[in-house]
């Protein structure tokens, strides 16, 4: 497996996900995964890419703590508009990934540094890319 990763600016890390959760609340979702060492839950923004009545998550940074979390656990949350749910993933084999990275490009590929991005690493092996699954409403504690 290949580990490529493009640490995002100092900007699109502390500012950018923030901002655009306020902003593009539409585009950007919360993404929710369990450590793969701790355990914890690690958040980040993503954007979602929905395409033929399916949702994928895209590592468009490549290979980050998220997507190797994702792919260890299996399962996250997303919160969106508000709402939180539980999900199932199933990783893209890196054959299928080029026309899902021509769709994440053609609608995310104008947002800061995404394009810019993707041509620092253009292998489609480089962007761990996971359709959702199994959708369904978190379990509620006591």
């Amino acid at each position: 497996m290949t580990s490529a990763y493009l640490r995002p600016p100092w900007a699109a890390r502390v500012i950018g996900g923030r901002m655009a959760r306020l902003f593009r609340p539409s585009v950007v979702s919360l993404l929710s995964v369990r450590g793969r060492a701790s355990g914890q839950w690690r958040s980040t923004p993503v954007a979602i890419l929905e395409r033929d009545g399916r949702e994928y998550l895209v590592g468009a940074y490549g290979h980050t703590e998220w997507s190797r979390n994702l792919r260890a656990a299996g399962t996250g949350r997303l919160t969106r508009r508000g709402r939180v749910e539980e999900f199932g993933v199933v990783e893209v084999p890196v054959e299928q990934r080029p026309p899902l990275i021509e769709a994440y490009l053609a609608q995310y590929g104008k947002l800061p540094t995404v394009g810019r991005t993707f041509r620092a690493l253009p292998d489609p092996a480089d962007h761990p890319t996971f359709q959702i699954t199994d959708r369904r409403a978190p379990a509620r504690t006591a």
